[in-house]
This record gives structure tokens, sequence and C-alpha cells, in this order.
């Protein structure tokens, strides 16, 4: 029996394991599909918000500042990108301008540091790009961006650094009261037992926690497209470019990412389907024409892909981070901003646990930094050398594209938490992530997996299950088995 279950392997479940092993707490993570980051935290916005769009008083805010004020230290920690380039809401009325100057205020209350409504001259000297239309702005130079993926697989990584458990393809079906605390079971049959369940499910969230009789809130899912420019587009704004936000949130977006391609989105439509991750022609053509009214001098052809996420939007309108008994704790309606507030939400669970009577003490020999998986390609041409004097694999570029080494991607195989399948290598080393989108690299990749997993070439898949790439061989006589 470990002492907490986490369910969910998101950014949040990742940062709260991260900070439960600093304090010697022993944590199991259970995540229902084959790796981590899966759900929300793969398919976002990746901005970590100043803090001036939540209501003053709400954990919302207050979380979302304090995380934004933990996230550079956390993610230096962690070897993950990140990039203060400041944000920028703009208007295109007076009515607008009426809104930013409440929101100015609001942001002033909840503590944001720096924030500035400008008019249209102002806004030109700090980000040049803006579209014709746009009248006036506030400015949020505390703004920031990193990448939310890599963010939680370097935090469960750390996690697990210093002792968490991971268990993938654990589907919750049950939680059962036992009497030194909870067993979680699995569909596959698995059982888990810890003294206490954080639930961390997203937007999932709602049916976990009726599984111990708790059906105080709802969570619907909230659907929002994106496109991904080619990094040729990178450096057309350098700051994130919001609208004004509405009760849908907050808008369609511009931002540059801490890789240097440029995104735009998303949409925000409401659903009862829980997966409906598509994408659809007209839901990414609104996209595109909003982001042209903020950014005007977007290009039209140089979007390199097109994904959707699911927000977890709860019924109360706030965070729902609270214990409805003891030993459960639920971390749901987890929507924007939660990215931002993540390093704080871990924090204030910590909190809630110490108040019930729960021990944490500092871990003396806690592991506390990890290392980029991105460090060779901000190696210096001399530096590089000295690595492929040691491993030449470094010197074979296996992703023409992002420049990713045969090396690279056999450290991210072995480091934990491990990847399976090719999107597993992409989200963790860029390889695929280009211009090309695998065209090129993907069988490389493959041959890769295959020796370092000790499975078939043909057994490899995309991302799990039955996304199998390769069945038998048309060329060069016999099958792979054979």
């Amino acid at each position: 029996m470990t002492d907490v279950i986490i369910i969910g392997g998101g950014v949040v479940g990742g940062m709260i394991a991260r900070h439960l092993t600093l304090n010697s707490l022993t944590v199991t993570i259970v995540e229902k599909e084959n790796d981590v980051a899966m759900g929300a935290t793969r398919a976002n916005s990746a901005i970590v918000h100043a803090g001036f769009d939540a209501a003053e008083g709400s954990l919302k805010a207050r979380l979302n500042v304090r995380g934004s004020e933990m996230m550079e230290d956390v993610a230096r920690d962690l070897g993950v990108s990140y990039r203060r380039n400041g944000s920028v809401v703009v208007g295109f009325s007076e009515e607008d301008k009426a809104h930013l100057t409440r929101l100015k205020k609001r942001g002033d209350r909840n503590g944001v540091k720096g924030l500035l409504v400008l008019d249209r001259d102002a806004l030109l000297d700090i980000e040049e790009g803006i579209g014709e239309g746009v009248s006036c702005g506030l400015y949020a130079p505390t703004g920031a961006i990193v990448c939310p993926y890599e963010l939680a697989m370097a935090a469960i990584g750390n996690a697990m650094d210093n002792g968490a458990s991971l268990l993938l393809g654990f589907a919750v079906t049950a939680i059962e009261e036992t009497e030194g605390g909870y067993a979680v079971l699995s569909a596959d049959g698995r059982r888990a037992e810890a003294k206490s369940v954080i639930n961390c499910a997203g937007v999932y969230a709602d049916e976990i926690a009726k599984m111990v009789g708790d059906d105080s809130f709802t969570i619907h899912p909230r659907r929002g497209e994106y496109q991904l420019l080619d990094k040729e587009c990178g450096k057309i704004c350098d700051k994130t470019v919001f609208r004004c936000p509405t009760k849908m949130g907050k808008g369609v977006l511009v931002t540059p990412t801490v890789d240097g391609n440029l995104l735009v989105g998303p949409t925000a439509e409401d659903t009862e389907d829980k997966e409906d991750k598509r994408t659809t022609a007209a839901g990414l053509a609104k996209v595109m024409a909003l982001a042209k009214e903020q950014v005007a001098s977007i290009p039209n052809g140089k979007s390199i892909t097109s994904f959707a996420g699911l927000r977890s939007v709860g019924s109360t309108g706030d965070f729902i981070i609270n214990s409805p008994k003891k030993g459960f704790y639920n971390v749901a309606g987890i929507e924007s901003p939660g990215l931002s507030a993540s390093p704080a939400i871990a924090e204030y669970v910590a909190e809630l646990m110490a108040q019930a009577g729960v021990v944490l003490t500092p871990k003396k020999d806690a592991v506390t930094t990890r290392p980029s998986l991105h460090a060779f390609r901000h190696m210096t041409a001399e530096e590089k050398n000295e690595v492929i004097k040691t491993d030449s694999r470094y010197a074979r570029i296996i992703c023409r594209c992002e420049g990713v080494s045969e090396g690279e991607i056999i450290a991210a195989i072995r480091t934990n938490p491990r990847p399976s399948d090719l999107d597993g290598v992409k989200r963790r080393t860029r390889a695929q992530m280009g211009r090309c989108q695998g065209g090129f690299c993907s069988p490389y990749i493959v041959e890769l997996l295959s020796k370092e997993l000790g499975i078939p070439y043909n057994e490899v898949t995309k991302c799990g299950g039955a996304s199998h790439i390769n069945y038998e061989r048309t060329k060069g006589g016999a099958s792979h088995e054979e």
C-alpha cells in the first residue's frame, strides 16, 4: 500500500506527485492511457497566464497568480522550456477598452504586477504585428509560454526519480473503501491500494468522484480547435495576443511557442462527448479568420498540423479542490488557467492534506532537478562534438526538420516516464513535429523503438492500441518476424 494514489497523469496530477514525493510520501500515479499527458495537457494553448481574468477571491485567481510566479523556477529545475514573452489582450472598440480597464482593475486586485492599458500607438511599440482594426490593449508583462506536455512528463519523471510508481492503461472502474484507506480498481482487473486518493481525472473527474459517493459537481467538456504554423512564422509576433474574453473563455489567441512555431486558436464549443477531439473545416477556418484580425500578417497555407483539445468545465465556475470525505481529494474543473496554476495547485492540495493530519516531511535526499531532454540541441558546436566523441549516435540526425539525433531519441526512450510509441517519442524529442510531420523520420524511429522495447517492428504503434503502422513487408523478401 502506498500513501497516495493520484488518478490522472496530466500536468496537475504530475505537479502534485512531484510535490508529494519531495515530502516523503509514497505515490502511485494511475493513468488510463498508454502514456502521460494525454488529456487536456496534450492539447492546449501552452500559456502561463498573468492572472487578471479570473474573478477576485476565486481559487482560479489565487492559484493562477501564485503559479505564474512559481513557473519560471519550476521549469528551470525540471529542464523545461519557458519564456516570459508577455501578453496583450487587444480591443477593437471603446466598449472593448472599457472591458480591458475592468480587467486591469481586477488584475490589480488579484496581485498581478505591471498591467497597463495602452492605446494603439503604444501597443505598436511592444507588438508591431497587431491588426489594423486594433485600437487598444491590456499589456501583461508577466505572461509567459511553456510546453505543457513537456512540463507534465518532467514533473512525473521527477516524481519517479523520487520513488513514485506509474501504472499506465489503468482505467479506473471502481473505488472501494478499505480498512487502511482506499482500493482503486481498473478495467483489466488490477488493484492499487493507498491511504489517500487524489482525483485529477480531467473531464472524467465527476465520474471518479461519484465512485466515493460525491455527486456535488459535474464536468462537461469544451472542445477547442487549433492550428500550428511552420517555424518560418514563429517571429510574426513576440507577445501572446488575445481577444477580449467572453463567457466561453479567453477566445482565439495568437502566440509564438517555446519551440519556435506560431500557434493560433482555440474555438470553444461545448459538447457532451468526453472523447470528442475532432477538428472541423469550419472551426479551423474560424480560428484563422479571427487570428488575422489580431495579427494581420499571418499567412495562408503555412499550417503544418491541426488538433483539438478538451477543457474540463466544472459546474461551480471555479476550480473544485476539496475533500468530500476523509482521505479523498477532488482536483476537478481545472480548465484555464489550470496549466498556469499547476505548481500552486500542488501546494494547495498538500496544505489540505496537512490540515487533515497527513504528515509531510521534506525528504532530505530528494532529487529536485531534472536534465532537459533537449539539452543537446542547445549546446555549442564544440560541446556537441565532445558528446559525439563518447556516443556517436548523437552525430546521426534522424529528424531533419527539427534536427533531432538518434542519441536524443534513445535517451528519451530510456528516461522515465518511458514512451512506447511514435507519438510518445514525438512529445519528448520533437522528432516528427516539423514541416514533414514525420514523413521521413518515422520509419527510423519505429526501428529504434523496436530495438529498445524488444518488440517486432510491426508491433510498434503510432499512439497505442490498434494504431499499427506496419503489417507486412512489400519489398525485401520475408516479413520482419521471419
